[in-house]
């Protein structure tokens, strides 16, 4: 969190740092040289008396992750970075959750208080629930899942838990220990029903809510990351969702994978193709195949359809 400024005048300024204008000032820039350092892309404001060294990040969270340090300079001994934004330092998926305040917890009796880029939560924070990330003190892993899982909606507390599940840096177990300790809670019962839905082998957002969709449908809940073998023992692939019973494989096709995916030197298209020909080997094995989109997503009593005519033509099969 230094400020990258030496003692003499007008210090070169260094990338990726943060400044604030006080800092500024008495390395000796004016209030005309921060403005041509803005206009210069120099320097980006990064909350009100606080900027960067250079050009923002495009990634929201890495920029929230640059709010939430410049905040916590300001807030002292006693704040720790919570909820939404413990979960950007943890590296968790937050679908769709806001990240425009900074949410921090103290532990204190007082009510919390919110304001247009702060929320202040207040609430008992035991030793195990706070840890340092890269020097900042941060609510633990299975305490930022449970805190969002009480306060935002079951689709993005199940992204959230998924996502912590499937970095192995939380278990279903430490949930459940949590939940146990914690009483008189706003959420917590959506927080256990979060917790007992979580599944680490979700392996993306689309995944996670394809689970959730799947589960309105009133279909099975199906394994997932299956590996598929020919006769010969050899793999064929593995499957994003599995219904052994009904010798059915589901695919959420999120697109994004193909580019994620690609080998050196490999296109999209080759990588498109060489997913039809893992899709052929995978129906060559006697399993029927049901494949959706982010699309789908928003209508998937048609998947649920197919589901189950995949599964009569599987009964069907001698």
């Amino acid at each position: 969190m230094g400020s990258g400024l030496g003692p003499t005048s007008q210090a070169v300024l260094v990338t990726d740092h943060l400044y604030s204008m006080s800092a500024l000032r008495a390395n000796g820039y004016s209030y005309y040289d921060v403005r041509r350092l803005l206009g210069a892309s120099e320097l980006s404001p990064v909350r009100r008396g606080t900027y960067f060294g250079g050009v923002l990040p495009d990634s929201p969270d890495a920029r929230h992750r640059l709010v939430v340090r410049s905040a916590m300079r300001e807030l002292g001994p006693g704040a720790v970075v919570s909820h939404v934004s413990a979960a950007v330092l943890h590296g968790l998926a937050t679908w769709t959750v806001p990240l425009d305040r900074v949410h921090v917890t103290k532990d204190r009796r007082e009510h919390g208080r919110r304001s247009r880029s702060l929320h202040l939560h207040t609430a008992r924070l035991d030793g195990p629930d706070v840890m340092l990330v890269n020097g900042v003190p941060t609510t633990s892993v299975a305490r930022t899942v449970i805190d969002l899982a009480r306060t935002v909606s079951f689709e993005q507390a199940v992204v959230i838990a998924d996502s912590a599940l499937a970095t192995g840096r939380v278990g279903h177990e430490e949930l459940t220990d949590l939940l146990g300790h914690l009483v008189r809670r706003q959420g917590l019962p959506q927080a256990r029903r979060v917790a007992g839905f979580a599944d680490g082998g979700a392996e993306s957002v689309g995944e996670s809510l394809s689970r959730i969709k799947i589960a309105l449908a009133g279909l099975p809940r199906p394994e997932l990351q299956r590996e598929i073998r020919d006769r010969h023992g050899r793999l064929v692939g593995r499957t994003d969702f599995m219904w052994p019973e009904d010798g059915i494989i589901g695919e959420f096709d999120g697109r994004t994978k193909y580019g994620r995916l690609l080998r050196p030197g490999q296109s999209a298209g080759d990588a498109v193709f060489e997913e039809k020909r893992r899709e052929d080997a995978i129906r060559a094995e006697s399993w029927e195949v049901v494949r959706w989109t982010w699309t789908d997503l928003d209508n998937f009593a048609e998947i649920a359809a197919g589901w189950h005519r995949a599964r009569a033509r599987a009964r069907r099969r001698p």
